[in-house]
């Protein structure tokens, strides 16, 4: 069958708009039928149920209107009863739809307009649900690009086959670009919007950094040496920790190259950013001394429930660890995930000596002892009444200038003024309203029922506390852009752990018969009955299975 000119052009535009869009061809003829159908909705009336077949390899146009097989028809356009419906298909039957032959028609103005809008909006839906799912699963990856435009500091980058955006926050400071500049950056976010995919790039995304060094360092690429954490002052500084899986291969000089070509190569696509090389380490205190270079640490001292650390530096160190700006702690923090407190070997001994004063001077007032003793007692490593009072009386006794009977009083005191202590915090609880209940809860003592019945939200019955989670008790630290915040918890300084919170917390709930002993522990049980249908299917003998039946 001979193709006439007008449907080998259809043919031509088809192909060419979906090499030109990158899309599938039959998309395309699909869209040229539905702008068919709707122009010819036009000429038939909306109502009409037409359809429009395109031929992919000859470009016939074939029209037809559908009518609807039914027992009684209400509408002739629409519907056509079953025996006038078996006349033109001996197998039709209710439901079924029949197709008439239309003859051809041809477009008028309108009608071409309207037909062009349908198929200019399905291959414009068609390229972006292409873009898309051509880029969806490429984020986290490098990509190069040519400048399009620059828009309100935002630069618009053309990457062949879509648009994406670096914002003007994922830019790196200084940095302008012009149309046609060539740029590389990371792809951090693929969003299906109503305008359309978004593709969001970043050059100042720590994963940037990482990924420029995986493509310099063929130990990287390889597996042979990992990057555990990044920190990035875009366009100023930067952290990286790197391990070796390769005891043979030293994870700081590969990724520094030789005469420093490959970490230079990095620099370079990074606008002179400064790059530290840290060797990762599991010791958290090794690794923060490590992250705090060029600085020379003297000592750490590490709180591991509220992830924080006390850092000690000789005196002149002090301007290089914390940095211009404080940035040198700052990036340390981001890369190890530790808060950083930096004070000099001057300034702790200035604070150890003031934490002695005033140890000694709670002793002081509350054994009614002497100053000589109060400091003998600090020196010795007592920190609190507590220990004074409840420790071995021996090891007071064994104190320079005390002998048994002097521990023993000293002891006795200590006790005397912690049930006085105990006392008036019991009646301040009382006063507080906070429950009798709470008072049988383990762990919790009479100063952290007054703490709650002082907190902002007024923690006062079983219920109220039963009520709460580890974070309501001990407070969480949120960290955003490398900076933590410390949002303080009703027992705020008092020295209890996130295990110990949430154990205190379950025992209330048992207590309070929110949960039971049962539900703590269904293994047991589960293993139980599990056990027995194990010795049942034991003792019962084989199992043969023929066909699904079982014999």
């Amino acid at each position: 069958m001979a193709v006439s000119a007008n449907r080998l052009e259809l043919l031509q535009i088809a192909d060419a708009v979906a090499r030109e869009k990158s899309i599938d061809k039959s998309i395309v003829i699909d869209a040229m039928a539905d702008a068919i159908q709707k122009a010819a909705k036009s000429r038939y009336g909306a109502e009409t149920n037409i359809r429009a077949d395109i031929n992919e390899k000859t470009g016939d146009i074939k029209l037809q209107r559908l009518l609807e097989v039914v027992e009684n028809v209400e509408d002739f356009g629409t519907q056509i009863d079953l025996k006038g419906a078996l006349e033109q298909n001996a197998a039709a039957k209710i439901g079924d739809f029949i197709g008439e032959p239309l003859p051809p028609m041809d477009f008028g103005r309108i009608a071409a307009q309207s037909a062009k809008q349908v198929i200019v909006q399905k291959v414009r839906d068609a390229e972006r649900d292409r873009q898309y799912e051509e880029f969806k699963d490429r984020t986290g990856e490098i990509i190069n690009g040519t400048v399009k435009r620059v828009e309100y500091g935002n630069v618009i980058v053309d990457l062949g086959r879509g648009e994406a955006i670096i914002r003007r926050d994922e830019l790196i400071p200084r940095e302008a670009y012009r149309y046609g500049d060539r740029v590389r950056a990371y792809i951090y976010d693929v969003r299906r919007e109503q305008r359309g995919p978004q593709i969001f790039l970043s050059r100042t995304h720590p994963q940037f950094m990482a990924k420029l060094f995986q493509m310099e360092v063929p130990e990287i690429y390889d597996g042979v040496i990992e990057i555990r954490s990044v920190a990035r002052d875009p366009g100023s500084r930067a952290k990286i920790a790197v391990i070796s899986n390769d005891s043979s291969v030293d994870p700081v000089g590969a990724c520094v190259g030789m005469r420093g070509s490959r970490v230079q190569a990095v620099v370079g696509e990074l606008q002179g950013e400064k790059i530290d090389i840290i060797p990762w380490s599991p010791d958290a205190a090794s690794f923060i001394v490590n992250a705090l270079q060029p600085a020379e640490v003297a000592k750490v001292v590490l709180d591991e429930d509220a992830a924080r650390i006390e850092v000690v530096v000789p005196d002149e160190q002090l301007s290089l660890a914390i940095g211009r700006r404080g940035q040198n702690v700052r990036l340390a923090s981001q890369l190890t995930g530790w808060d950083i407190d930096i004070m000099t070997e001057q300034e702790e001994s200035d604070r150890r000596q003031a934490e002695f004063v005033e140890t000694s001077k709670v002793f002081g007032d509350a054994l009614n002892v002497d100053e000589l003793v109060a400091q003998l007692l600090a020196s010795e490593g007592f920190s609190n009444l507590e220990e004074v009072a409840f420790v071995d009386v021996d090891e007071i006794a064994e104190i320079e200038g005390f002998d048994e009977e002097m521990a023993a009083e000293l002891q006795a005191r200590a006790r005397e003024y912690l049930e006085r202590q105990e006392s008036e915090l019991d009646e301040e609880r009382k006063a507080l309203g906070v429950s009798d209940e709470l008072l049988g809860i383990p762990g919790l003592t009479t100063a952290m029922l007054v703490a709650l019945g002082k907190s902002e939200d007024k923690i006062l019955t079983l219920d109220d506390f039963a009520g709460c989670v580890a974070d309501d008790l001990i407070g969480w630290t949120e960290r955003k852009d490398g900076e933590s915040t410390r949002h303080a918890g009703a027992l705020d300084g008092f020295d209890i752990s996130r295990v110990e919170a949430d154990e205190m917390v379950m025992a209330a709930r048992l207590k309070a018969g929110w949960v039971t002993e049962e539900d703590l522990n269904p293994v047991v049980e589960e293993e139980a009955d599990a056990d027995a249908s194990e010795e049942a299917e034991a003792s019962s003998g084989p199992i043969n299975v023929i066909e699904g039946v079982a014999l």
